[in-house]
């Protein structure tokens, strides 16, 4: 099972240096990397940071570019490019699928085989952008499912210790869009994550109304994979979260913003009508969307090139031409009104380089 690693560039300005971070970011905004390697094995991988550590040089490292902006400054130091790749599987107990994915695989190209060989668990998470590596850190999420719903454990060189860990996925720490590895920014190399899934030629059940809407399903209820699939790809691309060189409101990172979790006491402020939705510890999780749009921000608002897409609020995109200044002075606006209208403090999706949103 392989796939690429890196988004789709096309429409990007060409850089003939070949060291613009725009063309490695599905954002296709930041500057130039002092200097690009690309790792296509673990050994290659783990020799680059550590060479970089050891003489305390700035790295970055990089997957698929889908959730991270970028400064117009670029990045100083040396920029990794995660291609490694590969999936080895164990099909040793006839009752489930178990998976070994390389880092650098892409994400939505291990759904799509996983969809085609009847193996049930990723299925409601199609069409999310960026590589396997990438997933466990802020625990993608989509339509009701989550990617710690089906990792088993999560390989990684520790660049404190200067060693191989595993960290059993009762040990990741893993919370809504969160995990110990965002919690530790840059201390964990992830080199493969291991998955468990299921022979089974029907989906998880489906938890998101507006996807069992789509598939004429109770929630609750399953339906056939490839069915999934197709229906979230459909509601991706319609929200313009699926990216696509010839459609600019997906030139971003997808959502910007978490969606806001507080205490009951905290979301029983809001409007009596502004969604919410009840947690396992107590607590309320609230529409992000909800609250960009009742305070004041349509579909379309923006700062020159840097606007919301024209599809869903919480897109910020690159419209051609935006700079990554841009949209940090668009997000900065968002934040400040829906924080004076409603008193919550939206918290960024992505991972910001050389950035700042006070």
């Amino acid at each position: 099972m392989t796939g690429s690693s890196q988004p789709d560039r096309a429409g990007a300005p060409a850089d003939p240096t070949g060291l613009s971070l725009a063309d490695h970011t599905t954002f296709r905004l930041g500057g130039p990397a002092g200097s690009l390697r690309r790792a296509t094995n673990e050994a290659d991988l783990i020799e680059a940071v550590q060479r970089e550590d050891a003489a305390g040089r700035p790295v970055l490292i990089l997957g698929g570019g889908s959730n991270v902006l970028v400064s117009d400054e670029g990045f100083p130091g040396l920029v990794v490019l995660v291609a490694t790749d590969g999936c080895r599987v164990d099909q040793s107990d006839p009752g489930r699928i178990d998976l070994t994915v390389a880092a650098g695989q892409s994400w939505d190209g291990l759904v799509a085989q996983t969809v085609e060989r009847g193996w049930s668990g990723l299925e409601a998470l199609s069409g999310v952008p960026g590589t396997v590596g990438a997933a466990p850190i802020q625990n993608i999420g989509a339509y009701g499912a989550e990617v710690a719903e089906a990792i088993v454990a999560v390989r990684a060189w520790d660049r404190s210790s200067g060693r191989i860990v595993t960290w059993p996925a009762a040990d990741c720490r893993f919370v809504y869009r969160g995990s110990r590895f965002k919690a530790e920014p840059g201390r964990h190399l992830i080199l493969s994550v291991d998955f468990r899934l299921w022979p089974d030629r029907r989906s998880q059940p489906v938890r998101y109304a507006e996807l069992a809407d789509r598939l004429g399903v109770a929630v609750g209820q399953r339906a056939d994979l490839a069915r999934v699939r197709q229906a979230v790809l459909e509601l991706r691309r319609a929200k313009a979260m699926l990216v696509d060189p010839a459609v600019p409101d997906s030139w971003g990172v997808g959502s910007f913003f978490t969606n806001p979790v507080l205490s009951a006491e905290s979301a029983a402020a809001l409007p009596a009508e502004a969604p919410r939705f009840a947690q396992e510890d107590g607590r309320v999780k609230l529409s992000a969307a909800w609250l960009i749009e009742r305070a004041g921000f349509e579909r379309g608002h923006g700062l020159g090139a840097a606007r919301l897409s024209s599809r869903h609020v919480l897109a910020l995109t690159n419209q051609g031409g935006a700079t990554a200044a841009q949209v940090m002075a668009l997000a900065a606006q968002i934040r400040r009104g829906v924080e004076a209208r409603f008193g919550v403090r939206l918290e960024v999706e992505p991972t910001l380089v050389g950035l700042t949103l006070d």
